[in-house]
């Protein structure tokens, strides 16, 4: 075996090995200033804190921007993670304030009023789904393809909090205290936002579901 081989293989080797390393373990070496564990846990969620971020921009250079923006910000509170809540949890709390606060700065509103938080509501179906699913039948692909046009529109008329919140349950399907520790308010503020927004969408994809 040659050099290039032997190499590739233990690099092979140590991947899957660090793949392994428990979360907490590497939390723990990360906040000893450890940066290979650090990029070890940034590796893990990469790919779902950037859809998360594109969601919510619609713009694939904001997203890395933001999804850049976030772990070094993770890196420099790592300290500070009690492990209360699961590292992915604490650091999509870090990944919303960061994006949220680029859209206010973008001064992206939703549309209409805003949605009164204070209103905590308890008769709210946690099963109920915001947008309707196309079918995946051939002849119904471009149909479905239009659909999701309508559904990425309407979400973007929705505040950055409201927005948030839909595409942690719906894309994420994160649990209400998931999204709560994230977000950093209570369960309730999270289903009174959810309860709206979906509301908000219902009325302006009327036809789709109408339609479906």
């Amino acid at each position: 075996m040659n050099r290039a081989s032997t190499r590739l293989k233990v690099d092979t080797e140590t991947t899957a090995a660090q793949a392994d390393v428990p979360e907490l373990d590497l939390v723990k070496q990360a906040q000893a200033g450890d940066t290979e564990a650090f990029d070890q846990l940034v590796s893990r969620f990469r790919n779902r804190v950037f859809g998360m971020i594109y969601n919510m921009v619609h713009n694939e250079q904001d997203a890395w921007d933001l999804a850049q923006d976030s772990f070094l910000k993770a890196w420099k509170s790592i300290a500070r993670f009690r492990g209360q809540s699961s590292f992915y949890t604490w650091i999509y709390r870090i990944v919303m304030n960061v994006t949220i606060d680029w859209l206010r700065k973008k001064q992206v509103q939703g549309a209409g009023a805003e949605f009164d938080d204070a209103i905590q509501l308890t008769e709210i179906d946690p099963a109920s789904r915001t947008v309707p699913h196309a079918g995946a039948l051939p002849h119904e692909r471009m149909e479905q393809k239009e659909i999701r046009v309508r559904i990425d529109a309407a979400i973007a008329q929705l505040s950055p909090e409201h927005r948030a919140v839909i595409l942690m349950k719906e894309i994420e399907d994160m649990q209400y205290h998931e999204i709560a520790e994230s977000l950093g308010c209570s369960i309730g503020t999270v289903m009174s936002r959810l309860f709206y927004a979906r509301k908000k969408l219902q009325n302006l994809l009327r036809d789709v579901y109408e339609n479906v």
